[in-house]
């Protein structure tokens, strides 16, 4: 069986393995032929040494988080063989804390968790892998071109739950949304933000190409340059880019009673000259919220699942910019200009 994996913390070990063992029932009773995986900057930092956990005994990590595959076989009956399925990534730590108890496991507290092709667990880039039903989410076979994007989905699914439930702390009527970077995320970020009816604005440093044209597909409004120069202030902001200035710009030009979801990662070291003051006096007088969200549970691959049935097949489809064959795999995992989301085909 091929998989894609790397050596945790040695720079240079992304290698395709051709004999690399089935997965044990361990991993659990739905086994599940891949048909593609889709690739991100999460699997680039593990690649460059950044992070990742190979599993227990083991010294290798198969890598791969945004799966899509068709079920080959499930004792439970949950699903039937030719069932379209995705796996979550994240499984609860074995405590467990008090919301991995509760199936909130996106929100553990002790930091014990594993997540499939990034921390203790094999991910789903191999020919076949293995999962429990809890942790699958059927999907339209409509989607079989596209599924690959329900693991990204959730993650804004996630984000637009949280900024809703922060809504509800008083009268809220949120009209206008900026999303900042147009890669997958904020892509994504923003057809939920249309699907919700909100008037939908991204702004992104690329000036032609894909990005411009999907937004408008989508109905947004696309902008360049610096977040100090619209001309409004949005409601709410999800932040998408986890560029240390933009994270700033973005607090700062949020309107009042406004919501800014923090969704991209920032890099350690980044500094930014900012007068703390101001900017902390301008949240505080405007009642204004900042909160970070990454990962996702159950509920919001469900949501995500939603989100996909009602969007429309072909802007999906646009979002893929490179289908690469698995034997190609060097090559999906470099990044190139002009690229949104790459996947690897099994």
């Amino acid at each position: 069986m091929r998989a894609i994996a790397i050596t945790p913390g040695t720079k240079g070990s992304l290698r395709l393995i051709e004999d690399a063992p089935e997965p044990p029932i361990t991993e659990g009773a739905v086994l599940v032929e891949a048909l593609a995986v889709g690739v991100c900057g999460t699997d680039r930092e593990i690649i460059a040494a950044d992070y990742g956990e190979a599993p227990p005994g083991e010294d290798y990590l198969i890598l791969g988080h945004e799966s899509l595959g068709r079920v080959l076989e499930d004792p439970t009956r949950t699903y039937q063989p030719g069932d379209l399925v995705a796996g979550i990534v994240r499984h609860p730590d074995p405590v467990p804390c008090p919301n991995c108890a509760v199936g909130e496991w996106d929100m553990c507290r002790n930091g014990l968790y594993t997540e499939c092709g990034i921390k203790a667990r094999h991910g789903f880039a191999r020919e076949r892998w293995r999962v429990e039903p809890a942790f699958t989410v059927p999907l339209d076979p409509a989607l079989e071109d596209v599924g690959m994007l329900l693991e990204p989905t959730s993650i804004v699914a996630k984000a637009w739950e949280h900024i809703a439930a922060v809504g509800t702390r008083a009268h809220w009527e949120p009209q206008t949304v900026l999303v900042t970077g147009a890669g997958p995320i904020g892509l994504l970020a923003a057809m939920l933000g249309v699907e919700r009816g909100l008037t939908v604005h991204m702004l992104d440093r690329a000036k032609d190409g894909p990005k411009p044209e999907l937004a408008g597909r989508l109905g947004a409004t696309y902008h360049t340059g610096e977040v100090g120069d619209l001309d409004f202030e949005p409601d709410i902001i999800v932040e998408c880019t986890g560029a240390a200035p933009v994270v700033v710009q973005v607090i700062d030009k949020v309107g009042r009673d406004g919501v800014v979801c923090l969704t991209g990662v920032s890099r350690i070291g980044e500094r930014v000259g900012v007068d703390a003051g101001a900017l902390s006096r301008a949240v505080v007088l405007e009642n204004n919220v900042v909160f970070g969200s990454v990962n996702a549970n159950r509920r919001h691959w469900k949501a995500a699942a939603d989100a996909l049935d009602k969007a429309d097949r072909a802007w999906l489809s646009a979002l893929i910019t490179r289908r690469v064959p698995v034997d190609g795999y060097a090559e999906a995992y470099a990044p190139r200009d002009g690229d949104i989301k790459v996947v690897l085909g099994f």
